[in-house]
């Protein structure tokens, strides 16, 4: 499998090049989490929602 990574710059300082390998040997991990996370806010959301929307009808 072919992969599109740029070159590395020459002057890229160590510290730097550690992260950006660190984040590309996460990357499918991170994606992972994140998606996860959006799930589980739009589900929080969808339920807050529904009992406000249940609560508003009840008063009026």
């Amino acid at each position: 499998m072919q992969t599109n990574r740029r070159p590395e710059p020459p002057d890229e300082p160590p510290q730097k090049r550690l992260v950006r390998d660190w984040l590309a040997r996460r990357r499918h991990a991170l994606l992972s989490s994140a998606l996860r996370g959006a799930a589980y806010a739009t589900g929080a959301g969808t339920v807050g929602l529904a009992f406000w929307l249940i609560q508003q009808r009840l008063q009026s």
